[in-house]
Order: structure tokens, then C-alpha cells, then sequence
């Protein structure tokens, strides 16, 4: 079993920045990619930010330019760095991964909500 532990959101205002931490219980070799989706309420669970073991990187629209993925390749953790937060950023932000055996994963979830 995989564990997924999330950490990093909170309140903040906007134009604010967060970073959102999701560590892994397992080695990298077993990780096909790392992402972070997002749900707010009344609304489908989005795909915010992800990047595969080889390093490549994917962002939604509407986080482009504001929102940073990254991982520490030995620590099994993937980052999301996220600045020029937006009232329509809040939501509930879940920590995924894919493993190379076609299986997935998901954290808890972490609250962001950016309000002034």
C-alpha cells in the first residue's frame, strides 16, 4: 500500500504564494509520475500540475505562469509551488501518483483557500 502524505495548504491571501509538499512511501522506481489535482466545491476534480520520473511537466491553463511542479528525485517528494494565488484557486488539493504498474494513488487532501 502506498501511503501519500500531504502538507502545505492554509489560508492566504491573494496574490499570496503556498507550497504544497506530498511525500511517498515507496522508491522513485516505482513511480511512473507525480501530480496534483484540485476540487473545489460543486465542481469536478481537475488536474493541476504534474510531472512523470523523467521530469516532464504538465499544467492546467489556468495555473500557467503562476504554479511550479517539482520533486526531489531521491526523496520520493513532489512540490507545487504556487504564486499570484486567486480567489479561484481555493479548493481542496490532492496529491497523486502513478505507478509503473498502471496503479494510482491519492493523499488526503490539503484545504488552500486564498480570500482577503
Amino acid at each position: 500500500q502506498v501511503q501519500l502524505v500531504e502538507s502545505g495548504g492554509g489560508l492566504v491571501q491573494p496574490g499570496g504564494s503556498l507550497r504544497l509538499s506530498c511525500a511517498a512511501s515507496v522508491s522513485i522506481f516505482s513511480i511512473d509520475a507525480m501530480g496534483w489535482y484540485r476540487q473545489a466545491p460543486g465542481k469536478e476534480r481537475e488536474l493541476v500540475a504534474s510531472i512523470t520520473r523523467g521530469g516532464s511537466t504538465k499544467y492546467a491553463d489556468s495555473v500557467k505562469g503562476r504554479f511550479t511542479i517539482s520533486r526531489t528525485y531521491a526523496a520520493n517528494t513532489v512540490y507545487l509551488q504556487m504564486n499570484s494565488l486567486k480567489p479561484e484557486d481555493t479548493a481542496v488539493y490532492y496529491c497523486n501518483t502513478l505507478m509503473v504498474d498502471g496503479r494510482a494513488y491519492w493523499g488526503q487532501g490539503t484545504q488552500v483557500t486564498v480570500s482577503s
